[in-house]
């Protein structure tokens, strides 16, 4: 019998297996200290979105965090293609890592000593926030209790594994019957949350945080198409209190595109339902991904 992709695939040590039978070390520092540089890209209908900007972000996160994983932007490249194809996943959720490794000194404490690799998997299409949630319109927990980690400690910029503050926050949010969860910084501004960037939306202007976040691709897709709309964009620090008076609040991930927010915290918007503006900026992100320009498609066996 042939092995069961439907699940997902990966692509381990130069080999292609079910997502289920991929392995690394338990002392590889991937594991051990949450050391990865790593990225997601999209597959809709058959093909990657925005493969290049994402393949950019990864390699230029790789050097941020000072890995070399043994191959060139192509060979990745190829390999997400060769993995996907495999799995026959026509909409999915892909990731490629960049991972620490295993010292090649044993018991070496200098990360210079590890034998960096590469490792990559799909799964079927992740959405952050769920479709029917996104359609009505998020729900939101701004914490009160749990900071972003500081952009001076982890470069929130070079996308990684360190979650300890996004996952307390989580708690939190779930605990109050909340979708999820978006953090402050220590000087009272906002900055993401788990898996998205977010958005505030007054008059004619949208502002997004350009501190302590991911400067995310579907962030770059989402300020793209409001400015098609004629909105301004601004990228800067984005208090809580300005937050707190928008019109509309929006999200944007890789893994669903914009959501609409109608709640944060006791902060009802849009009537508690998807506000108007974002509901069209979710539409036409999903018309984008249909987009020839922004579209690398897969061959299928």
């Amino acid at each position: 019998m042939g092995k069961d992709f439907t699940k997902g695939a990966a692509w381990i040590r130069g080999q292609i297996v079910p997502v289920a039978e991929a392995t690394i070390g338990v002392t590889d520092w991937a594991l051990t200290h949450s050391d990865v540089a790593y990225d997601v890209v999209p597959v809709w209908e058959g093909a990657f979105f925005r493969l290049g900007d994402y393949l950019d972000r990864f390699v230029t996160s790789m050097h941020s965090c000072r890995m070399d994983v043994g191959l060139s932007r192509a060979e990745i490249e190829a390999a997400l293609h060769a993995m996907v194809a495999r799995s026959e996943l026509r909409e999915a959720y892909v990731a490629m890592v960049a991972a620490r490794g295993t010292p090649i000194i044993p018991g070496s404490r200098d990360p210079r000593n590890c034998a960096n690799h590469f490792y990559a998997w799909c799964v079927p299409y992740i959405h952050v926030v769920k479709p029917e949630v996104a359609e009505a319109g998020a729900t939101l927990w701004l914490s009160d209790n749990t900071r972003r980690i500081p952009d001076d400690s982890v470069n929130p910029r070079a996308k990684n594994y360190h979650w300890g503050d996004f996952t307390q926050g989580l708690f939190e949010a779930k605990d109050r019957g909340f979708e999820t969860v978006v953090l402050p910084d220590h000087a009272g501004n906002v900055t993401e949350g788990p898996g998205f960037n977010i958005f505030a939306l007054k008059g004619d202007k949208v502002v997004t945080p350009d501190r302590g976040v991911l400067h995310g691709i579907t962030r770059r897709t989402a300020l793209e198409l409001a400015r098609a709309e004629g909105f301004r964009t601004e990228e800067r620090a984005l208090p809580v209190a300005e937050l707190m008076e928008a019109d509309e609040v929006f999200l944007s991930t890789s893994g669903g595109g914009i959501v609409p927010v109608a709640r944060i915290n006791e902060r009802v918007f849009s009537n508690g339902r998807s506000g108007p503006v974002a509901t069209r900026l979710r539409q036409s992100y999903f018309d984008l991904l249909r987009d020839p320009a922004h579209r690398t498609e897969i061959a299928y066996d």
